[in-house]
């Protein structure tokens, strides 16, 4: 891979240019290392009180009866965003879609089950479990493959 960087006083904010005749899993992971650099705070709702929130401890988020909620250890955390909000805000930090009401957090997965269905159970460091759709196996596969997180760059 070539990289050129111009610097010169004319410019008044960083702007990426990338050229290539396709896309690959390397240029996701470099457009993912330049939205990290964009992070929004991420607050939830507990017992009336708004807290704050690490996104890199949340197992998993889920919408259930119109409204959304993080799952963290046993703590159920309602957010005030919708799913798709949460998904687009969580790309840096390894989230995927696991189904129409779910994204999980990759890099908290311990372990996978098989189910009877084609689904595939995942199982938490923290203990809990959530399922990832058919739809969705492979594309999660397909990450997970690539092998490593982006910090280990």
């Amino acid at each position: 891979m070539k990289i050129n960087i111009e610097i010169d006083h004319k410019h008044t904010e960083p702007s990426i240019t990338i050229r290539t005749n396709e896309w690959s899993d390397e240029l996701e992971e470099i457009v993912a290392l330049i939205k990290r650099k964009n992070r929004h705070r991420l607050f939830g709702v507990e017992s009336d009180q708004t807290i704050l929130l690490d996104p890199n401890r949340i197992d998993f988020i889920y919408a259930e009866k119109r409204r959304v909620f993080a799952r963290i250890d046993n703590r159920k955390v309602e957010l005030r965003m919708k799913l798709y909000e949460m998904e687009e805000m969580l790309v840096p930090y390894d989230f995927m879609r696991f189904s129409k009401s779910v994204i999980g957090n990759l890099n908290q997965i311990d372990r996978f089950e098989l189910s009877f269905n084609g689904n595939l159970c995942v199982h938490f460091y923290s203990g809990n479990k959530e399922y990832i759709t058919r739809k969705h196996v492979s594309s999660i596969k397909n990450k997970l493959s690539m092998g490593g997180q982006l910090d280990d760059y």
